[in-house]
Order: structure tokens, then C-alpha cells, then sequence
């Protein structure tokens, strides 16, 4: 990767390196405008990064059967494995690929995702998580980290990065602040869950506030934040084949920042992330405190993004190898221990327990008699997924949508691993996508479980929310993973059944019920990551070169030799 450590104090003085002593005014002050113009690879030619095309790794791999998938990825050689930035996405015109024109639905949902950019000092910065039109916002106004994502993909699969560039440099700034909860002080690098502009009409000037959990549910800092802002980074550069803001000494040191606090050095004997509950989309209590899936999913995912922007230099060259390093030890822990399929699921129900020394087979000390009753039904023969977490006498059994999507994406699961994935929703779409895809997580939790996990929290009842709840902006991580693994069908039918009634429900943020018939009892209306979700999915399924973007190839020096009986 070519390097350019000299734009930013040569081209422009007023940009410059920003430590966390820096005041709210000094940040404001910079103008983002006189950053240095795109600098445009030469991408027709060659993938940035030197990745691999498209069409030439199937999206990261060949998935099994192999027939499936090669028949699909024919059909789209005329794709570049690169979005091109000469060509705005054609969404919009009247006729696509698949021989029909655009959904009603497009039209609307852009309009929609247009209505809710937020502006600072005359630049959009970000979009707000809902239309919400009632009188309690909440933080339903804010631009939440997480939650632009989908738009952010928008955007740049319409071609329209320039919102993105100024999300990714506003919240780069946020990072900088000291960060306090009371008496403790936050890591450097921790990023913001959510910020928001403050107008004073008096004054005539608008000023940044930004929320680094102090202000959350549970008082818990996101740490998907930055995992999302260094993902999202890479989904801008791939998609613009622009490296000159990923080459810009802050973001450099934003990333550094970043992986400092995950690549510390603890008392963990995992290579995993210990989580407290409430710390990524699911910012509530709902038993997810340890080693959740879905962090360690975004965490192998950003590590792997990070290895291809950070530069070369010594500063970059440390981090880089201890990234290398973590992600040999992470491949194999997850691959090893998190996944489950039926002759796993077998080991386990005839596992002994308070086995003591390096040879033991039951390596966590999991009780057979902690699988539920609902895991031997749900587990399809030729199928499996992640487990939702790992740690000491502990398996959660649950599925959870985000973590395993990732994983494909990532290529955190092997090519075997994914097909199964797919397999199990096919299986599985019933209970999982049913009337409204798709289910954040699988099974709901009730009775007394629930009482003692989520501390009775009426948010969080059976089937609703967090709690086997159905969120429409999963449709686009769902899409994405269908793609790579040659099932496009897969994805067109999900699509079809959220179009039934997103639209007409007003775009909820989520639905209640068994198979989400039901608009969600708290859902706000119009909300910004439902409709982007939406939109992203129908624009990769028009032109799947789109998921290079947000895709990565399967690593072959992370392959691990799979042997259970022997290591688990």
C-alpha cells in the first residue's frame, strides 16, 4: 500500500494532529473542507490492497457444494470485485439486472434516508436513528456510530461518499475527548456510541455532543464503535479507491488508538474480548456478558481491516504484528470452540465433566445437562452456527443473527462453515425469518430465565426487542452473507417478505412475536437503519460487486487443522 505521511501538513496547515487535550472549540475550528481531493487508484486494473477480484475468489471462497455457487458467480463475471467509482449505483433508473424495474419502495425508502441527514456547519455528518415524530426522542435524535453503517453503505453504493468521509473525520475528532463516567476516565480510544449538533439560534453557532455511554442504558461503553468506524473505513476506501484519508496521520492514530485497548495484555487466557452486557446493538441486559459472539465476530473483522490500512511505518509495523498474531490465536479459538453443528452438539451431550490437565477434552467444564431442550430440534442435520458465547462452564446456546453474519463476511467461518450457516436458515426460516426478517436473536428467553437474565426488564419480553425480536436491518447482513455464499435466492426471497409491510408499517425499527407479525410495542416508526438496511440489500442484489466493500476473502494462513476429538 502506497504511502503518503506528507499530505495532510504540506496541502493544508489547519489540519493537524489532534491529542485528547484538545478543546471542543479547537476541534470545531478545523475545516474539513480543505482536506486533500480524493486520490483515485487505478482500480479498473488492479483491487487495492492487491486483493484478489470478485469473480476470481467467489467472494472469499468456494462454498459447498461448489456447483451452487460457481453457477451463480458465471452468471456475474461481467461484475467488477471493486464498486467503480466512475459508475453511480442504478438503482434508480428504471430497469436492473434481474430484468424488472425498481420497487415502488426504492423511491420512497430514499427519500425517506434523505430526510434524516444531519448537518454541521453546513456538511452532512451523519443521519439520525429515526423520523420519530412523537414527543419523547429519547436518543431516537442522535447519529448513532452503529447505526449509520447501513447508510453509510447507502451512500457510497449510490455514489456518494463525501457524507461518509465526513462522518468518519467527525467521529475521529469525538475520539480525542476526554471521556469520563463520573470519577473514572475512559481509554483514548474509545469511540462515541452516538453524537448530536446542538443549534444556538442566539449565538449562531452549532456545537458537537457526543456520548460515549455515559449517558446509555446500563452505563456501558459501546465497544462495537469502533470495531463499525475502522470496518466502515475500509467499506469507503474500497468503495472510492481513495487512501488518502485512511493514509492521514490522525485516522492512523485513531486505529492505533483503538486497537490498543483490545490488544492489551490482561489475565484473559482467551484470545477472545470480555464484554459487559449492553456493549453493541443488544444495549440492554440480556445475558450476553462474557465473550459475545458478536463482538468477537466485529473484532476479528476490524483486526483483519485494519491489517490492510495501516501503514507500514514503525509506529504502524508494531501494531501489525501483534494483529497478526491475535488473529491466528482468535481463528482458532472461535473456529474450534464456538462452533457448533450436530456432531458437536453430540460431543457435548456426552461430555464428561471435572476433567484436569492439557488433555481434556471438556476444556470450559460444561455440563451436559445445561443444553436446552430446544438446541436438539433447532439443529438441522447438515447445518450449524457460532454459539452466542464461550467461557468457563458456560455455552449460550442461542443463535444470534449479526455475530454469524460477520463471521461470514469476515471470513472469521471457514468456507464449510458458512455453507452451513446458510443451511441452517434455510432450515430454520420459519423460526427465523418468518413473517418479517429477521430474528435478532433465537429462541426468546421467558418465565423465570428471563426474570434472572434480564432482571425483568419490560423491554425485553418474550419474542419482542432484544429477545427473539425481528429487526428489518438485518436484511442487509443477511443479503451480504447470501451473496458470498452463492445463494442469492435466499436473500430476493427475504426481501420479498419485508416488502409485504415494511413500507406500510411505516418502517419500524423492529417487530414482536414468534414470527414477527407484530409491530414492535415500543418501535419508533421511520426508522433510519430499517430503511438503509433495506436499501443496501436490494442495491447488492442489482450489483453484487457492491459486497467487496464490506466483504473479505478467506485468509489461508488463518486456516486452522480442525481436530475436535483432540482439542476440545
Amino acid at each position: 500500500m502506497s504511502t503518503h505521511s506528507g499530505d495532510v501538513s504540506n496541502n493544508d496547515s489547519s489540519i493537524r494532529n489532534i491529542d485528547s487535550c484538545s478543546t471542543v472549540t479547537e476541534l470545531e475550528d478545523i475545516d474539513f473542507s480543505r482536506l486533500p481531493r480524493p486520490r483515485n487508484l487505478n482500480i479498473e486494473r488492479q483491487g487495492s490492497y492487491d486483493e484478489k477480484s470478485l469473480t476470481e475468489t467467489q467472494l472469499g471462497f468456494s462454498p459447498h457444494p461448489p456447483s451452487r455457487a460457481e453457477n451463480f458467480f458465471r452468471a456475474l463475471e461481467h461484475f467488477d470485485c471493486i464498486f467503480s467509482p466512475s459508475k453511480r449505483s442504478e438503482f434508480t433508473t428504471p430497469r436492473s439486472p434481474f430484468g424488472q424495474g425498481p420497487h415502488p419502495m426504492v423511491a420512497e425508502a430514499w427519500d425517506s434516508l434523505r430526510r434524516t441527514l444531519v448537518h454541521f456547519r453546513g456538511q452532512p455528518v451523519g443521519t439520525i436513528a429515526a423520523l420519530d415524530n412523537s414527543d419523547e426522542k429519547l436518543n431516537y435524535d442522535q447519529v448513532f456510530v452503529r447505526d449509520f453503517v447501513p447508510s453509510a453503505l447507502a451512500f457510497l453504493m449510490n455514489r456518494e461518499p463525501e457524507i461518509v468521509k465526513n462522518f468518519l473525520l467527525k467521529t475521529l475528532r469525538l475520539q480525542s475527548w476526554e471521556k469520563k463516567i463520573d470519577r473514572f476516565q475512559l481509554g483514548e480510544g474509545v469511540m462515541p456510541a452516538s453524537f448530536k449538533v446542538l443549534h444556538d439560534p442566539v449565538r449562531n453557532t452549532e456545537t458537537l455532543i457526543a456520548d460515549f455511554g455515559e449517558s446509555a442504558i446500563g452505563r456501558v461503553a459501546p465497544i462495537d464503535s469502533g470495531f463499525w468506524w475502522i470496518i466502515l473505513l475500509r467499506a469507503y476506501t474500497k468503495s472510492t479507491g481513495d487512501t488518502s484519508l485512511s493514509e492521514l496521520p490522525e485516522c492512523q492514530k485513531g486505529m492505533r488508538l483503538i486497537l490498543s485497548l483490545c490488544l492489551s495484555e490482561g489475565f484473559d487466557t482467551f484470545p477472545t474480548l470480555l464484554c459487559a452486557d449492553g456493549c453493541s446493538m443488544i444495549d440492554r441486559r440480556m445475558g450476553v456478558y462474557g465473550y459475545p459472539i458478536e463482538i468477537q465476530a466485529l473484532f476479528f473483522m476490524a483486526l483483519r481491516c485494519a491489517l490492510l490500512l495501516l501503514k507500514h511505518d514503525a509506529e504502524g509495523k508494531e501494531f501489525v504484528e501483534r494483529i497478526v498474531k491475535r488473529l491466528h490465536a482468535l481463528s482458532y479459538h472461535m473456529r474450534n470452540y464456538f462452533w457448533l453443528d450436530l456432531k458437536q452438539l453430540n460431543d457435548i451431550y456426552r461430555y464428561k465433566t471435572e476433567e484436569y490437565s492439557h488433555t481434556a477434552v471438556n476444556k470450559f467444564n460444561v455440563m451436559p445437562d445445561s443444553l436446552p431442550e430446544w438446541v436438539f430440534d433447532f439443529m438441522p442435520v447438515s447445518g450449524g452456527y457460532f454459539l452466542g458465547n464461550v467461557g468457563p462452564s458456560n455455552m449460550d446456546f442461542r443463535w444470534f443473527c449479526l455475530g454469524n453474519c460477520i463471521a461470514i463476511l469476515s471470513s472469521l467461518a471457514t468456507p464449510e462453515q458458512a455453507t452451513k450457516i446458510m443451511e441452517l436458515i434455510e432450515s430454520r426460516w420459519h423460526e427465523l425469518v418468518g413473517e418479517m426478517p429477521l430474528k435478532v436473536c433465537y429462541p426468546a428467553i421467558e418465565g423465570h430465565e428471563w426474570r434472572i437474565v434480564t432482571g425483568c426488564d419490560p423491554k425485553n419480553t418474550r419474542w419482542s426487542y432484544h429477545n427473539g425480536g425481528s429487526w428489518p436491518v438485518l436484511l442487509w447482513l443477511l443479503t451480504a452473507a447470501c451473496i458470498k455464499t452463492g445463494r442469492p435466492q435466499l436473500a430476493r426471497r427475504a426481501i420479498e417478505v419485508a416488502e409485504q409491510r415494511l413500507s406500510k408499517d411505516g418502517w419500524p425499527e423492529y417487530y414482536d412475536g414468534k414470527l414477527g407479525r407484530f409491530i414492535g410495542k415500543q418501535a419508533r416508526k421511520y426508522q433510519t437503519w430499517s430503511i438503509a438496511g433495506y436499501l443496501v440489500a436490494k442495491m447488492m442484489l442489482e450489483d453484487p460487486s457492491h459486497l467487496g466493500m464490506i466483504s473479505l476473502e478467506e485468509d489461508k494462513q488463518l486456516k486452522p487443522v480442525l481436530k475436535r476429538s483432540a482439542s476440545f
